[in-house]
């Protein structure tokens, strides 16, 4: 008998991940940067197994940030375990974003990991 190993009948689950970008720069950018890294285990994301997930891809709603605060409890309640910051948020090639650092705070007083980066 040939048992088919899936995630549902395995102990092991998967890192389900988000990623918060900058709303600006989403105007322009349509996140190829972020998935490829992803789905090619590079840069900020090389050290997920091939179980982790991207759950939720979703921007600030613009300055101030508005939209974090709603957007981080409602991952939080679909077990997100990390929320990668987007590269445009921490790059000086792009405009630099004022409120990184309210938004790191929202999502560690969340309790959730932050991973400072996608691609660059």
């Amino acid at each position: 008998m040939v048992r088919i190993i899936t995630r549902e009948n395995t102990e092991e689950k998967p890192t389900k991940i988000a990623v918060v970008r900058c709303d600006i720069v989403s105007e322009t950018c349509p996140g190829v940067g972020c998935f490829m890294a992803f789905n090619q285990r590079k840069m900020y994301f090389r050290d997920y197994d091939e179980n982790a997930e991207i759950i939720a891809f979703f921007t600030c709603g613009g300055c101030s940030g508005r939209r974090v605060y709603r957007l981080v409890r409602s991952v939080k309640k679909l077990g997100v375990d990390v929320i990668h910051l987007g590269s445009c948020m921490q790059m000086e090639d792009y405009p630099k974003c004022p409120h990184i650092d309210s938004i790191k705070k929202i999502i560690e007083d969340a309790g959730i990991r932050i991973v400072e980066g996608t691609h660059h």
